[in-house]
């Protein structure tokens, strides 16, 4: 074949498979075989690999991702990317209608309803129609730069049918089908699974392999222009019709709708088995007005834009029949009962478990086994009974005893005064001693990759790792033989392993699973002593003028330091060069710094970065970061789905700030993040 037949070719066969992919991704109606598609799509690679001259940047083989990236570049969005205010009941959306009403009086407004898609918001920037740039939403101003990921949904187009430059918003998801499979091939692969598809996707855009990427299926729909240049779009309506002229996916469930009524009976519509029955996961309703030319007189708040709002959808309940119920012994030898259900779907996973706390919780909801129940997820996230369907027992329901003895050790179980956990105290419970080489490899503690639970089972099970300390004596023949551990596996364990031991000692403190002491207490310990020998030296008295040390934690680091298990453990780490100091951070605040000084509250879920990191960033820059609402608290960040720290907030007129001015504080005292 010449290059001028072979350039022909290729040009049909992108052709061909540009017109499946649309088909198939975009309007969802496939009209070829898998069989045939893998033909079409190998001849073009090979015609591309013979002549590398005839690839062009919108040839489907473009798809499947480059190199391994290096990290994410930073990004500017030429329009900012507000979020949205929330709606959680159909009364704040007549508000939300009486204040555009009440702005633009003399107007005739009528609204787009839309289906509030799961996932993670993107930027898409096309020049003279070609795609150059996808990136994060971030900061809202600022987002990641993710381009080549981007390039692997086969729902965006890559070049557009005319030479127009043109921002479009959309959101990337992954559809509940991929979703399961994934989880699928993680849990046979030993790998943790994902909570929900929106965690998947989220996690799948920020690899740093666009082969990876590619291989999740990952799909898009747009719902938005940010800019264009040199089109008049009269109403958003008439913008989501020219994103779907030029190829790309809008939701078919979109809806004008003429008043603020229509919107609410449109809202309670997908309230129940219509939602359930999507491929893939909402979590509210967008609700915008129509009439694009209101917007810069409706005007904008600091974060959202006053034409638009979100509701959100309560909490998805489910009703299930629980069949059992058992027990488990955690790091600290709290006995926690877990509901075995029948598998139900619930906001995109489907359940078998769920907490039941402890013995007085299971009282409370006079919980038994074979009970049908009502089960949602806490935040979307952890499963949890709400209550029992008292109405349905037959009279085959059992009640539940919680166990006298330990389930892995045979030792009693103890209720400690002003506790409502039962305990297992005996030191060398196998479960206790499992649980805490779990915590102390997790990211919080030590943060050694690739020592999952299942791993660590094994190593335990096989007596090759009874205590932390023992992590750091392991051998390259010692770790092959284990499941699905190969060479790189156990080098990059290893390694992993090894990188630990440079840790800062407020890790190792908080991974040695020291009764009470949690994260945020490690850090002021360490803080406060410099080193782990002067805070094993510690006597109460000097422990309790540490800020936020109490006596009950303070009588727990003095009886756990001076236990002869501990100590041996220390010693086995010290051995193995595993570092106690305290690497102290560098303060770059100055007296001027709006945190200086001040006491902050974190709440609800940021965008920008997660609380744990805005929490590192106050604190770094001179601020004090606590978990509960005070008078002395000076300013509480809520971030969405704020709840009750929020309301104590505002019952205590304490200040509230938002992301956005939270990261304008942070960019003011050097944060260029």
């Amino acid at each position: 074949m010449t290059q001028e037949q072979a350039a022909a070719r290729a040009e049909e066969l992108r052709s061909i498979i540009k017109t499946y992919d649309y088909q198939y991704y975009v309007l969802d109606q496939p009209t070829v075989s898998d069989v045939e598609y893998d033909q079409l799509m190998r001849e073009l690679i090979s015609l591309e690999e013979q002549f590398p001259e005839l690839v062009t940047v919108d040839s489907p083989t473009q798809r499947v991702g480059g190199g391994v990236l290096e990290g994410f570049e930073k990004v500017a969005h030429r329009v900012p990317m507000l979020s949205l205010a929330n709606a959680f009941q159909a009364e704040d959306l007549r508000d939300f209608d009486r204040r555009i009403k009440s702005i633009v009086p003399n107007e005739s407004v009528d609204y787009v309803a839309e289906l509030k898609i799961d996932g993670l918001a993107v930027s898409l920037v096309y020049e003279n129609g070609v795609f150059v740039r996808g990136a994060t939403r971030g900061d809202g101003e600022i987002g990641e730069d993710i381009t080549s990921n981007l390039k692997t949904i086969k729902s965006l187009p890559l070049t557009l049918p005319q030479p127009i430059s043109i921002e479009v918003r959309g959101e990337a998801y992954l559809p509940k089908k991929e979703f399961e499979r994934i989880n699928r091939e993680r849990e046979a692969a030993a790998e943790p699974l994902f909570a929900n598809p929106r965690n998947a996707a989220a996690g799948s855009l920020r690899q740093l392999d666009p082969k990876i990427v590619a291989r999740r299926n990952l799909s898009i729909f747009t719902y938005a222009i940010g800019w264009v240049e040199g089109v008049d779009i009269p109403t958003h309506a008439a913008g989501l019709e020219l994103l779907s002229e030029f190829g790309f996916k809008v939701n078919n469930e979109t809806r004008v709708l003429p008043d603020i009524e229509s919107v609410i009976e449109f809202v309670n519509s997908w309230t129940g088995e219509r939602r359930a029955a999507l491929p893939y996961e909402i979590d509210g309703i967008v609700i915008k007005v129509n009439q694009s030319n209101l917007y810069p007189r409706l005007g904008t708040t600091a974060k959202s834009p006053r034409w638009a709002i979100a509701y959100k959808f309560a909490a998805e309940q489910a009703e299930t029949t629980l069949r059992d119920i058992i027990v488990s012994v955690g790091r600290t030898g709290a006995v926690t009962p877990t509901a075995i259900l029948d598998p139900v779907r619930l906001a995109g996973t489907t359940v078998s478990r769920a907490t039941l706390h402890n013995e007085d919780r299971i009282r409370e909801l006079d919980v038994q086994i074979g009970d049908t129940v009502v089960v949602q997820k806490a935040g979307d996230i952890i499963p949890e009974i709400v209550r029992v369907v008292t109405e349905k027992r037959d009279g085959s329901e059992r009640p539940f005893q919680m166990p006298t003895h330990c389930p892995e050790c045979d030792a009693e179980l103890v209720r400690l005064q002003g506790e409502v956990a039962l305990r297992c105290i005996n030191p060398q419970c196998p479960a206790h001693n499992r649980e805490s080489i779990i915590h102390f490899v997790s990211r919080d503690a030590m943060n050694i990759d690739g020592l999952g639970e299942q791993i660590v089972t094994q190593l335990f099970e096989q007596g090759l790792v009874q205590d932390p300390s023992d992590l750091y004596y392991l051998t390259m023949d010692q770790l092959l033989p284990l499941e699905r551990m190969g060479q790189k596996s156990a080098e990059n364990l290893l390694a992993s392993i090894a990188r630990s031991k440079e840790n800062s000692v407020e890790r190792l403190i908080f991974g040695l699973g020291i009764r009470f002491v949690g994260e945020k207490a490690a850090k002021l310990l360490a803080g406060h002593f410099g080193t782990l020998d002067r805070l094993m030296q510690a006597d109460i008295e000097e422990l309790v003028t540490v800020p936020e040390i109490g006596i009950k934690m303070a009588d727990s680091i003095k009886q756990f330091f001076n236990q002869e298990d501990t100590l041996e453990v220390i010693e086995k780490l010290r051995r193995a060069g595993v570092n106690f100091n305290y690497h102290r951070p560098v303060i770059t605040a100055s007296d001027n710094s709006p945190f200086a000084g001040k006491t902050f509250v974190l709440t609800g879920t940021l965008e920008a970065m997660d609380r744990k990191e805005a929490g590192r960033l106050i604190e770094q820059f001179g601020g004090k970061v606590t978990g509960s609402v005070s008078k002395n608290t000076d300013f509480v960040v809520a971030g969405e789905k704020a709840g009750s720290k929020l309301d104590k907030a505002r019952e205590l007129g304490v200040q509230i700030a938002d992301e956005q001015t939270l990261l304008g504080w942070l960019r003011e005292s050097g944060y260029n993040g």
